[in-house]
C-alpha cells in the first residue's frame, strides 16, 4: 500500500511544479499572458492525486486482505464481483488475484473518491476504522471541520472542472478569482489529509 503513497507525492509535486511556473510567468512583463489558469490546472491535479490515491490505496489493501495480508472488513467480504467473470475464472486455469484486481479496478473506475463520505465508503472495504476522527485525531482539528474544508475544494474544483470557473454574476468570459495561497494551502491540505487517512491504515 505504501505505492499508493509514493504515487501520490509524485502527483503531489508536479502539482507544486506547476505553481511554481505561475510564480516565475507572474513575475514576467506586465503583457504577458494571465497565467492564473495554471493555478486552476493546479488545484484540478491536486484533487485528481487525493482521488487517485484513494483508488490506489484500497485497490493494494484489498488485494492484501486477499493474501492474508490484513484482516478482512465487512465491507471487503460483501465486495460485488461479476458473474461472468467469476465464471470465466472457474472454467480457465487463471490467477485468481489477477482477476480480483481486474474486479476491483473495474467496480471502482466510475466512481469518485473526493466527496469526503465517498472516500470513507471506499475506505471502509480496507479498514473498519472511523476514518474521519482517526483523521482527525491524527491532524488536531475536529473531523466536521476537515470534511467542510475538503469539501470547499471539491466545489471549487468543480467549478473549474466543470464550469470553466465562469463567475455568471460579471458577464460573459468572466471567472472566479484565484489566489496562489489559495491553491497552496489547498495543496497543503490535501498532502495532510493523504498522509493522516495513510497512518491510519
Amino acid at each position: 500500500m505504501q505505492s499508493a503513497l509514493e504515487q501520490f507525492q509524485i502527483s503531489i509535486n508536479r502539482v507544486r511544479g506547476l505553481i511554481a511556473i505561475y510564480c516565475a510567468m507572474e513575475n514576467q512583463a506586465v503583457d504577458a499572458p494571465d497565467p492564473s489558469d495554471i493555478l486552476r490546472a493546479a488545484l484540478v491535479l491536486s484533487v485528481s492525486a487525493l482521488d487517485y490515491y484513494v483508488h490506489e490505496v484500497v485497490r493494494l489493501g484489498m488485494l492484501a486482505i486477499h493474501r492474508g495480508q490484513r484482516p478482512g472488513t465487512k465491507a471487503f467480504f460483501a465486495f460485488p464481483i461479476s458473474l461472468g467473470g467469476a465464471r470465466q475464472q472457474l472454467s480457465a486455469d487463471s490467477n485468481f488475484e489477477d482477476f480480483l484486481d481486474n474486479e476491483i479496478r473495474q467496480r471502482n473506475s466510475y466512481k469518485s473518491f473526493q466527496n469526503p463520505d465517498k472516500i470513507a465508503e471506499a475506505i471502509r472495504l480496507v479498514s473498519p476504522k472511523k476514518l474521519w476522527e482517526e483523521v482527525g485525531k491524527i491532524m488536531d482539528r475536529p473531523a466536521l471541520e476537515i470534511k467542510r474544508e475538503l469539501n470547499i475544494i471539491v466545489e471549487r474544483r468543480n467549478k473549474i472542472a466543470h464550469e470553466a470557473d465562469i463567475d455568471p454574476t460579471l458577464g460573459l468570459g468572466n471567472r472566479w478569482n484565484i489566489h496562489e495561497s489559495d491553491v497552496e494551502n489547498a495543496v497543503n491540505f490535501i498532502e495532510a489529509l493523504v498522509i493522516a487517512i495513510h497512518t491510519t491504515l
